[in-house]
């Protein structure tokens, strides 16, 4: 997923969309997702970080990467590559 270049996100979550003024709170895992995306990586390197990082499967992994992607898409920070 690619995601807007100018939003600032801080250490603490709290993320800020310039263009609109809107302003939103990332929880640690949401905060990694986000910077990982951020950093041009796949859903697939996504999914694999998170696997390994964590103690969690695959599926729960997919499931909540895609719930989170939705909301992105819903708030306009993010956007599907082509």
């Amino acid at each position: 997923m690619k995601i807007k270049p100018n939003l600032a996100v801080n250490e603490t979550g709290f993320l800020f969309n310039p263009s609109t003024g809107d302003s939103f709170s990332l929880n640690p895992t949401g905060q990694e997702i986000l910077t990982l995306f951020k950093q041009g990586k796949s859903d697939e390197e996504v999914i694999e970080h998170m696997t390994q990082e964590y103690m969690i499967d695959k599926n729960t992994v997919e499931k909540d990467l895609y719930d989170f992607k939705i909301m992105l898409s819903n708030y306009k920070l993010g956007e599907e590559q082509n």
